[in-house]
């Protein structure tokens, strides 16, 4: 039985999550505020679901807290800020993923699922090299010119799909199934693009003239071997 510890302090959403998610088969724990939910923390947990606004501070903090102590832990952010600043913010902080307020049980449960396979999921060929990109699947890191790179769990996995099929399309639909299994039905244009737009600031010398991840119109993107 998986452990989610769920950070949020409106009542009749606890209530609601936790009688779903118990009947899903996981083992929650609440916490109402961020200084509950760090002495939680303590317990260890399969998986964070984060809401942002707290009445003593943001879930932000949390997860930036426990990636900075090397806790790889999954996290989804929970709000009902969907502007473009609020999901980069949550990605840059560590998040695995976004979901916003209101938002459908089933749409929940299947992000919660798609995270908790790969946390636990082989990790396959321990080595991907490209260029001067390589990514240790052991660790779950990525070094560029021997220099790590600072991802988020979602910018790893997604250069991890477009390493493994360098040279082809990869299709929207594609990075939809690797990062959220779904067919896109829960995420719309502009949160693809802000994963790429920030994988290209962390990989490419000049983002506006990318060597690596380059768009094609109308398809996808493909990776270049450089």
């Amino acid at each position: 039985m998986s452990r989610i510890l769920l950070l949020e302090d409106d009542d009749a959403l606890i209530d609601g999550l936790q009688y779903a998610l118990r009947k899903q088969g996981y083992e929650i724990v609440a916490a109402r505020s961020v200084g509950e939910a760090e002495k939680c923390l303590r317990q260890g947990f399969d998986l964070l679901l984060l809401d942002v606004s707290l009445p003593d501070g943001t879930g932000f903090e949390v997860c930036e807290n426990i990636r900075e102590s090397g806790d790889g832990t999954p996290v989804i952010f929970l709000t009902a800020a969907d502007d473009e600043m609020s999901v980069v913010r949550g990605l840059d902080g560590g998040g695995d993923d976004y979901v916003t307020k209101p938002f459908r049980l089933g749409e929940l449960c299947s992000r919660i699922h798609a995270l908790l396979r790969r946390a636990g999921a082989p990790k396959g060929e321990i080595l991907l090299r490209t260029g001067d990109i390589v990514i240790d699947q052991q660790r779950g890191r990525a070094k560029r010119g021997g220099k790590e790179l600072e991802l988020t769990g979602a910018e790893y996995r997604l250069l991890c799909l477009l390493i493994r099929n360098a040279g082809i399309v990869v299709t929207r639909k594609m990075i939809l199934e690797e990062l959220w299994d779904s067919g896109g039905s829960f995420v719309d244009d502009n949160t693809v693009s802000v994963y790429v737009r920030r994988l290209r600031e962390k990989i490419e010398e000049d983002p506006s003239r990318p060597r690596y991840l380059m768009t094609v119109r109308g398809f996808g993107y493909r990776w270049n071997e450089v």
